[in-house]
């Protein structure tokens, strides 16, 4: 059996992950890499770093990481989906919910797959913790609070900490629990002089009456 042809679009901190990963994963292999750019951080010195999704497609991929900033999620996703390509595109998963609806409609109407970086589902310590859960090892469960903080990162611009970040507590306290969200309130504050939120408090109800807390935020000097 081939190698799995695989392409990422995008990399900055996030893609560069993805390229040491894909680099070193069995069965694949890193055969086109995408980013106006260049390889400012020198991840990937052997490969021609190209401009466009346009070029990527021409190489032939099997499947592509998408990195690039939220704003141009819609844009590659739909791009990738009319040429047959499959793909992990990193959360958010776009910057609207119309916007990832269109995506998730193009993706079934293409048979395409194309899935979400949800990249702490498969931390082996929430795995655990979420499989102690569903089989009652801990009891019943009344409430969950989380904390997810720390510095100001100059690497995100287009999108607040509520996508950036407490997406990744809102999915995993549902898919922990393996109960739906039903109610949900927050509060918000704007420090940093930009349009998007920085800090973020929420509340929230699950099924079984589960209270939820969520705090994030990118004004605490440690990351926690």
């Amino acid at each position: 059996m081939s190698n799995l042809r695989a392409a990422i679009i995008g990399l900055g901190m996030m893609g560069a992950n993805h390229a040491r990963v894909l680099s070193n994963l069995e069965g694949v292999e890193l055969v086109a890499v995408a980013d106006p750019q260049g390889d400012a951080k020198k991840v990937l010195p052997q490969i021609k770093i190209l401009n466009s999704i346009d070029e990527v497609i021409k190489v032939g991929v099997d499947y592509c990481v998408i990195s690039a900033p939220t704003a141009f999620h819609e844009e590659i996703a739909l791009q990738l989906l009319a040429n047959k390509v499959h793909f992990l595109v990193e959360k958010p998963i776009t910057d609207s919910y119309a916007s990832a609806v269109k995506i998730r409609d193009a993706a079934k109407s293409a048979n395409v797959i194309g899935a979400i970086g949800h990249i702490e589902r498969f931390n082996s310590a929430l795995q655990e913790a979420r499989k102690r859960v569903q089989t009652g090892e801990l009891g019943t469960i009344y409430q969950v609070a989380t904390r997810r903080q720390g510095p100001f990162p100059s690497r995100i611009s287009d999108v607040g900490v509520v996508k950036d970040l407490a997406t990744h507590d809102i999915d995993l306290t549902s898919w922990i629990t393996g109960k739906k969200y039903l109610q949900v309130s927050a509060h918000a504050a704007f420090r940093s002089g930009r349009v998007h939120e920085d800090l973020i408090s929420v509340s929230g109800l699950l099924e079984d009456s589960i209270v939820v807390n969520h705090l994030v935020n990118w004004l605490s000097p440690l990351k926690e």
